[in-house]
């Protein structure tokens, strides 16, 4: 099933002599776009049809100052395109950029390379170092425990020796205050 389409063309105001005296306009259509190409005359067969351009005859004109060169039309807009583009486009501002992306985008690549190296080389790394990483943390809660289990025994030790001998017990707690010890061993531990 065929759809019909109406097609936009814009329009302009012509100027139409009527019976008054001043001019009435009247709104006459015009294509959407310049022509391009036209009909090519008729053509004897001595003349291959490939040619890109055929002779104009004396009144035919071609409109908006893209004429193809005297004496000859497009037959077609391929042909047309050829002959305009490279009058028109300038391929070197291209051509810079083409060399300038595929520079950044080489640069580019290299600096993931060299950051999925990194990524590698610290994954390594840390391979290594978590076995490390585990018997430290392992060691240092040994230490603590050993340290938890001095310190009960030295508890236990004072209230026995204070049980045992109380006033010798008493002479060294004011010659060396207990507060005096805690303070002199949390010295200790921050210097190590």
């Amino acid at each position: 099933m065929s759809t019909y389409y109406n097609q936009y063309q814009p329009t302009r105001a012509v100027p139409v002599k009527g019976h008054g005296k001043q001019p009435q306009y009247v709104v006459a259509s015009r294509p959407a776009y310049p022509q391009i190409s036209r009909s090519p005359p008729e053509v004897p067969e001595s003349i291959s049809s490939g040619e890109l351009y055929s002779s104009v005859s004396s009144n035919s004109s071609v409109s908006d100052g893209d004429s193809p060169p005297s004496g000859a039309v497009y037959e077609d807009l391929p042909a047309y395109m050829n002959h305009r583009l490279p009058t028109v486009y300038d391929p070197t501002n291209l051509d810079r950029t083409l060399v300038t992306q595929a520079q950044d985008s080489a640069e580019l690549r290299m600096k993931q390379r060299e950051i999925q190296e990194m990524q590698a080389r610290v994954r390594a790394r840390m391979a290594r170092l978590r076995p490390n990483v585990a018997e430290g943390m392992r060691q240092a809660k040994e230490v603590q425990q050993d340290l938890e289990w001095t310190q009960r025994k030295m508890a236990a030790m004072n209230v026995r020796a204070a049980a045992k001998y109380p006033a010798q017990y008493r002479a060294a707690n004011k010659r060396y205050p207990r507060e005096h010890i805690d303070r002199s061993s949390s010295e200790d531990d921050e210097s190590d």
